[in-house]
């Protein structure tokens, strides 16, 4: 059975982004590549994980260093066919209870580079969805998954992790009040206009932003988020020429390409007359090319320019963490011993079948001769009896093998095949 597991992957802390966005699995191509990723041969269940911050993928395995082996090239044939080839470097790879551990944290949002914000939840379960429908996951990652979003409710109930409204979004524009001092009499363009640009949005209007403009590519979602904040809305195929209008553009749109190169960037600064633009990219894939950062009176920040915000917002709650760790490692022996009963289920099942076979024929005799005649209210009666026997017999050896001594199980699984005669089961 595939009843170990092996996470591999990069994030913010081991990878620049530029690195990152080069692995990063679109989100139209998911299926495909959650079926890529079934078709290893060491892998018995596998899903993935993609954001701005991370790129990872989940395996259950029976055989945990070819699974290794095979995911990391599966990621290095990612980064080759983006014609780089320095990603192992910077790869980690978690097994067993490390990796169980590794899961529940960034699930509770203990492994984000903003310590507490719920987005990443809401992320996880997206993209395990995404991997039940293309039916890559079984009853371990299912299990596995669950169980980490239960971890994650447990420490935002238990623990202060999430006292403060935090989220990427909020410690982006905490940046941009950083950079401008005031933001009530800047412009900023929003460019796409999906649930990050949306908490975007919220944030800027909480800091008194007041001119908005607002692209996205389906322009009826850009009018309806216009709207909801008074903002205006631009037509994709458009927005370049409205750019001169904004002091901070922040992109967020989940774009393959970047939307904007170093020559547009300049026309708009002439028509400006060099006023200073800001541009802060927050896309999973980077929404700017970064070149435009060398254009004159050009200042870009990207997702890895929040780190040192973030580290800020985390002072006063790094005690609430070393709770979440707490409540984290409490469930992961939890689960592994979940995980480990796995191992009992099979002499279980065949214990429960070789008693009822046993009960079975015996009572099938006994109602052929001495037991013949009777009602079929007496039968009933007979079979429940028996029944009830069976599972009395059973529930101690059974708790026994669930609840072992350690060093146990095994002792405990070959005594049971050898004296009820389940070798072959």
């Amino acid at each position: 059975m595939n009843r170990d597991i092996v996470i591999v992957g990069l994030n913010h802390r081991t990878a620049p982004v530029e690195l990152r966005e080069r692995v990063a699995f679109d989100g139209a191509l998911l299926g495909e590549t959650l079926q890529c990723l079934r078709a290893l041969g060491s892998v018995g269940e596998g899903a993935v994980l993609s954001t701005c911050n991370r790129v990872e993928v989940v395996a259950a395995t029976s055989d945990r260093d070819k699974a290794f082996a095979e995911v990391k090239r599966f990621l290095l044939e990612r980064e080759a066919a983006a014609g780089e080839s320095n990603l192992e470097a910077r790869l980690y790879a978690y097994a067993g209870g490390e990796a169980v551990r590794h899961l529940f944290r960034v699930a509770a949002s203990l492994d984000s580079m903003v310590v507490g914000e719920p987005q990443i939840l809401g992320q996880l379960k997206d993209y395990y969805l995404a991997a039940r429908a293309a039916g890559s996951v079984g009853p371990v990652l299912h299990r596995l998954f669950h169980r980490s979003f239960s971890v994650a409710k447990r420490v935002r109930t238990e623990t202060g992790i999430a006292s403060r409204v935090v989220s990427v979004s909020s410690v982006a524009v905490e940046l941009a009040k950083r950079i401008f001092d005031r933001l009530e009499d800047k412009t900023v363009m929003l460019v796409g206009a999906g649930k990050m640009g949306h908490s975007v949005c919220r944030h800027l209007q909480r800091n008194g932003v007041s001119s908005l403009m607002v692209t996205n590519r389906t322009f009826e979602r850009a009018v309806e988020v216009a709207a909801e904040f008074r903002g205006n809305p631009i037509r994709f195929e458009e927005f370049s020429r409205y750019l001169k209008l904004a002091d901070l553009v922040i992109g967020c749109a989940g774009a393959p390409d970047y939307l904007l190169q170093p020559q547009t960037v300049e026309a708009t600064l002439k028509e400006r007359k060099q006023k200073a633009m800001f541009f802060l990219d927050l896309g999973d894939r980077r929404n700017f090319d970064p070149l435009i950062n060398q254009v004159a009176n050009v200042y870009l920040y990207d997702i890895d320019d929040l780190q040192s915000v973030a580290s800020e917002n985390l002072n006063g709650r790094t005690g609430e963490v070393l709770k979440a760790d707490e409540i984290v490692d409490e469930e992961v022996e939890g689960f592994l011993r979940w995980l480990d009963s796995l191992d009992q289920v099979p002499t279980i099942v065949a214990l429960r079948q070789r008693l009822e076979e046993i009960r079975q024929n015996e009572l099938e005799k006994s109602l052929r001769t001495s037991l013949k005649g009777l009602s079929e209210k007496e039968r009933r009666a007979i079979e429940d009896m028996t029944s009830a026997m069976i599972g009395k017999i059973l529930h101690a050896p059974i708790s026994r093998l669930k609840n072992p001594d350690e060093g146990d199980e095994a002792l405990y699984i070959e005594a049971l095949k050898k004296l009820f005669g389940l070798e072959d089961k």
